[in-house]
């Protein structure tokens, strides 16, 4: 691995922390690789992205297609080896370079 390519990786990761900051104490949607998307407010994070969510929810669609929740509880922690997506309310003063959903 070169050194250009750490620092790269290193502005990304910096990049996605600055995100993650920003929405603190926000709504956020939290897309797993088990297939189940959970939606909480973000209360702390950490570089390798375990997430601490309050009042966690399950979000899934049934069979016949209908939208669910179920309360997952009060304060939930999420390990980071099972995000595969973060999403997040529009941010304000992100920078360039950084990816925003709306």
């Amino acid at each position: 691995m070169g050194v250009e390519q750490l620092k790269s990786e290193g502005n990304v990761m910096s990049s996605a922390m600055r995100y993650l900051s920003k929405s603190m104490n926000t709504s956020i949607l939290v897309f797993l690789k088990n297939g189940v998307n959970v939606r909480g407010i973000l209360k702390s994070y950490d570089n390798h992205l375990n997430l601490i969510l309050d009042n966690a929810e399950e979000i899934y669609t049934t069979p016949n297609g209908e939208m669910k929740q179920n309360k997952l509880g009060k304060r939930v922690l999420i390990r980071g080896d099972n995000v595969i997506a973060i999403s997040t309310q529009k941010i304000e003063g992100l920078g360039e370079g950084a990816v925003e959903e709306e």
